[in-house]
């Protein structure tokens, strides 16, 4: 792997919505947010995807969360700001906002809804690419989301860009990080229930919707395997699945379930979710102070 590509290795929290108590993005707990994470020693930030809720906010509030990021952040850390929306245009303005604040790399999914053609598709990813020359460009592949997948076609038409320089692979099959590894593209693994098993078929790292609310424990997998060590590390992920699969049993949406944990791990408020997310239900609670109690107990048990 090219040196050049080192900054990229690590753990990646996908960045939270922060609103204020009117649903509002908050610019201050934007910036403190980003503080938090910075302190847990993570390697950097992934802004504005499916865990920054980003298909409802506008392109204002887009901006806005990354201006105070990039603000908080001061070059401490990678960032990498998902710019996809569902049309050109737009995208291309965030795609150049973000260059100007000096993004680390920018990142889209297909269009959504209607299904485009490959070609309509590279259309779309290279045009989102030229209003960001400058700028490492990473395909974010989450099939089940966005209703079409990344073919290893598609990925070397996209690799005749030489912003193009990996793929966020949120797809299941592991296999699929080995493809995109073997066409010459960086991977990072998406689904949190499987870094291990990503790392191990040659991810560079990960990004993922949960690594935030335990980040201390996804960095200590992430060191484990490099060290080698993967029957260790494997018994981390195996006890973050079950926090995942309990915080998904609730009621509301599991990022609402997630800013509550935080609130009571002390981390700073960083308000609810957008509807039409649904937020945590009063018989959530008990869920979340049993997830709480849980992730405190596994950062002592692995001196995270």
């Amino acid at each position: 792997m090219n040196q050049k590509y080192d900054k990229y290795k690590g753990i990646f929290p996908a960045f939270y919505a922060c609103y204020d108590e009117n649903g509002a993005i908050s610019a201050e707990r934007v910036r403190a947010f980003t503080e938090y994470l910075i302190q847990k020693g993570v390697t950097g930030l992934y802004v504005g995807g499916s865990s920054g809720e980003c298909i409802y906010q506008s392109v204002a509030e887009r901006k806005l969360v990354l201006e105070n990021v990039m603000d908080a952040a001061k070059g401490r850390i990678v960032v990498i700001a998902h710019v996809a929306c569902n049309n050109t245009a737009d995208s291309m303005e965030l795609a150049a906002h973000a260059e100007s604040l000096g993004v680390d790399a920018i990142a889209a999914i297909p269009p959504i809804y209607f299904h485009l053609p490959p070609y309509g598709i590279a259309q779309y990813w290279n045009d989102i690419s030229s209003a960001a020359p400058n700028t490492d460009f990473i395909i974010y592949n989450i099939p089940q989301l966005a209703g079409v997948a990344l073919s290893s076609a598609l990925l070397r038409e996209m690799l005749k860009n030489p912003r193009v320089i990996g793929v966020k692979n949120s797809s299941m099959p592991v296999q699929d990080i080995e493809m995109w590894r073997d066409e010459g593209a960086i991977v990072f693994n998406g689904p949190d229930e499987q870094l291990v098993s990503g790392l191990t078929a040659g991810a560079i790292g990960g990004i993922g919707g949960t690594y935030a609310v335990m980040p201390e424990l996804y960095i200590r997998i992430f060191e484990l395997v490099a060290e080698g060590k993967i029957p260790e590390a494997r018994e981390i992920q195996d006890e973050c699945c079950h926090v995942i699969y309990k915080m998904c049993s609730c009621r509301g949406n599991m990022y609402a379930v997630i800013k509550a944990i935080l609130r009571e791990m002390g981390a700073p408020d960083i308000g609810g979710v957008r509807r039409p997310l649904t937020d945590i239900a009063p018989e959530d609670m008990d869920t979340v102070r049993s997830c709480t109690a849980k992730i405190k107990e596994l950062l002592g048990k692995y001196a995270c």
